[in-house]
Parts: C-alpha cells; structure tokens; sequence
C-alpha cells in the first residue's frame, strides 16, 4: 500500500505562482483560482490581495 501525497509548493505563473501551485495541489484548472482571486479584487482589493501577498510568502517555490 503506497502512500501518495501532494505537497504545496508555488509553480512557474503569471505573477508569483500562487494560484498554479493551488491548482496543481487541489487538481483543478489554474483558470479558476485566478478568476476567485479577481473576484476577490473587485470589493477594494485588500480582500484578494492580502491573501496572495501572504501565500506569496509562505508558501515554498517548487524546486
């Protein structure tokens, strides 16, 4: 019995990886994290923006 997991680590992207590296770490489409980050934007920006800055940090870049 092999033990699979998927660590969360930032891809290759259009700013900082950010929303690859999710998508690749939920296996869904890249499309769809930029859209919610987007949408996260329009009411200000700090409800989209302080998120991504602060996964920007935290979160490794892929090796």
């Amino acid at each position: 019995m092999s033990t699979s997991y998927r660590k969360l680590r930032r891809q290759d992207g259009m700013v900082a990886g950010v929303c690859g590296g999710l998508a690749a770490f939920f296996g869904i489409h890249v499309f769809w994290f930029r859209l919610l980050f987007l949408i996260l934007l329009i009411p200000g920006g700090l409800p989209g923006l302080v998120p991504y800055l602060l996964m920007w940090i935290v979160i490794p870049r892929a090796e």
